[in-house]
């Protein structure tokens, strides 16, 4: 199996048996001094930058006078001027220095620290990328720009912070100066298009063939569904997989900060924030676009992810006949994320007591799911629940399914195994009411063998 060059200089540096492919080759094997590429590079670019660029038919013819002429003395190669002029190319048509990043389909986030502090996931390890660089801060910030710009969105002084997302779907944010005191710093999560249904879930290991008919069903019997989990954990990838399972004659509404979602189905209506112009005027958040949504005839509500007093408003959605909804809400655990619900909605202005919020989650929600990145960088659902009832003072949440991890391997892998409960869940009965029988089979076992206990 042929190894990604970056997970080869990771093994490298620690002392792990690697086996070189003869067609792996780092862009900079080629030059014998790196402070020379860096040189070359640097120097072009800034005349790029101090001079204005010519006319696009001209930009061939120019770029390569500039390097005859700033390299005027060096005996090059034609791999090693080759390469400059691909990293000058990158420079005026693509996304600068992490241009291949962005097409190594390897990696899966890129987060810029600084000029020369660039980190990378791939396979779920985070890398220290020494391949690739930027010549300053200023630099960093023009690639941002160049970014964001065709997106409709800008950065700058007034407004240092952008959150947005690339045509395929990738995810952009980037923070400068005053507010990041360190520099500008830019974190870039692409978007996966291999897992993009539930079969590729179940291959890598994130859930089982059980636990994916299991949700199928839940979305099919119109249950109000919350992803829950960490950052990078996986949440909107799987909320992406869930709204697979939504039928092709249903309105589907989705609500995003930043477009991600990919659906399949015909019918879907993509909404998106927008946030203050320059005047700090205009701004439409989550919370106007849900309330809005209502008024456009939905079957399916779905809001990428609810982080403040939107939450209100997605209960009462939820609660007024919109079954089937789906978001998803950063939390750790189950029961993190309805105790997270419930500080949003006090936090949200809403002048009502705990006890009734409470009940009012419990018959808005029916089923919570919790995705994890377990320290091996791999995910897993690590538990679906459903909200069973209302003691009194709290919520009470009973686990389906599970997974439990039993230690590490030699390899730091996660050892450990995923459970179905000896437990028919209050939601079953509710999925066979809606004419819901695909998994009859799971639990009408469990059904039988509880009525024998009775007898």
């Amino acid at each position: 199996m042929k190894k990604n060059k970056w997970l080869e200089e990771f093994e490298i540096e620690n002392d792990q048996s690697v086996t070189k492919d003869d067609d792996t080759v780092n862009d900079y094997d080629i030059f014998k001094d790196k402070d020379l590429l860096d040189k070359f590079r640097n120097k072009i670019i800034q005349e790029l930058i101090d001079n204005q660029i010519p006319d696009e038919k001209l930009l061939t013819q120019y770029i390569n006078e500039e390097i005859d002429r700033i390299t005027e003395g060096y005996d090059l190669s034609n791999i090693e001027r080759n390469h400059i002029f691909n990293l000058i190319e990158n420079e005026i048509n693509g996304f600068g220095p992490i241009t291949e990043l962005l097409e190594d389909k390897n990696v899966t986030e890129i987060m810029v620290n600084g000029p020369d502090e660039i980190y990378i996931e791939v396979e779920g390890q985070l890398l220290r990328d020494n391949t690739v660089s930027f010549i300053n801060d200023d630099h960093i910030i023009r690639t941002i720009q160049r970014i964001v710009q065709p997106l409709g969105r800008t950065i700058d002084s007034t407004n240092p912070m952008v959150d947005s997302h690339l045509p395929d779907g990738s995810r952009i944010n980037a923070i400068i100066p005053p507010l990041s005191v360190k520099g500008p710093v830019m974190t870039i999560r692409k978007f996966k298009e291999s897992i993009s249904n539930i079969d590729s879930l179940i291959g890598n290991g994130t859930i089982t063939p059980y636990m994916a008919r299991f949700m199928d069903a839940c979305v099919e019997a119109k249950l109000n569904i919350i992803v829950c989990g960490g950052t990078g954990s996986g949440k909107t990838t799987l909320l992406n997989v869930l709204s697979n399972f939504i039928g092709p004659d249903e309105r589907i509404i989705t609500i995003e900060d930043a477009v991600e979602l990919k659906l399949k189905q015909s019918h879907v209506i993509s909404l998106e924030t927008r946030n203050v112009n320059y005047e700090r005027e205009g701004e439409v958040t989550i919370r106007d676009l849900v309330r809005n949504s209502l008024r456009m005839r939905p079957d399916r509500i779905i809001v990428g992810e609810v982080r403040g007093e939107e939450a209100f408003d997605m209960l009462q959605a939820m609660n007024t006949g919109h079954d089937g909804s789906l978001t998803t809400l950063h939390a750790n655990s189950a029961s993190d994320a309805l105790n997270r619900l419930e500080t949003m909605i006090l936090m949200g202005g809403i002048d009502i007591p705990l006890k009734a919020i409470r009940e009012y989650i419990e018959k808005a929600l029916d089923i919570v799911i919790n995705i994890e990145r377990l320290s091996d960088g791999k995910r897993k659902v690590t538990s679906i629940s459903e909200i069973v009832g209302f003691d009194g003072e709290n919520i009470i949440l009973k686990d389906i399914f599970a997974f439990r991890q039993k230690g590490l391997t030699d390899k730091g892998e996660v050892n450990g195994e995923f459970i179905l409960y000896n437990y028919v869940p209050q939601v079953y009965t509710k999925m066979k009411n809606r004419g819901v029988h695909s998994i009859d089979d799971i639990f009408e076992p469990l059904l039988k063998g509880k009525k024998k206990t009775k007898e």
